[in-house]
């Protein structure tokens, strides 16, 4: 279903946009990097995070890691991983699939400023097997992100 929700977001977003579905999981940033033969950096993870009460999304370039600091600067709290079972909950997609595209409920995106460090990224979309490539600036714009400066 996740992978649908994501299908149709872009079907009614950004035709333009080809979800690109592969035999072998690319769940891990480096699954996915060597997948689709791309720097692990291109692999544009997507983090759930709760901060207070709410649930954001922090989309960051795969190789970087979150500052804690950072974080909590951006957001005036402390932020904390949500558990598997939560992301799948408040995002409608798998661990490995989470992406900022066709949530099952509305969620703050932000977009850390490492992703433009590249051209073109690519986040998953929907599933552990699916991804679609995009530039920083167009998946910003798509999933109404707030860019933001919160990793190392």
């Amino acid at each position: 279903m996740s992978l649908q929700s994501v299908r149709q977001f872009f079907a009614d977003h950004a035709p333009d946009i080809e979800i690109i579905e592969l035999n072998q999981s690319t769940a891990t940033v480096a699954m996915a990097a060597a997948a689709h033969r791309v720097e692990p950096g291109q692999i544009a993870k997507t983090l759930s995070l709760k901060v207070k009460d709410n649930v954001v999304l922090v989309v960051a370039k795969g190789d970087a890691r979150l500052d804690n600091k950072k974080l909590k600067k951006a957001f005036g709290a402390k932020a904390r991983m949500l558990s598997c079972d939560e992301v799948v909950v408040c995002t409608g997609h798998p661990v490995g699939g989470v992406c900022p595209f066709g949530l099952e409920n509305p969620l703050a995106v932000y977009c850390d400023i490492s992703l433009k460090e590249y051209k073109e990224v690519l986040p998953a979309a929907g599933a552990i097997h699916s991804a679609v490539r995009i530039s920083p600036a167009r998946m910003a714009e798509l999933s109404n992100a707030t860019w933001i400066d919160v990793c190392q």
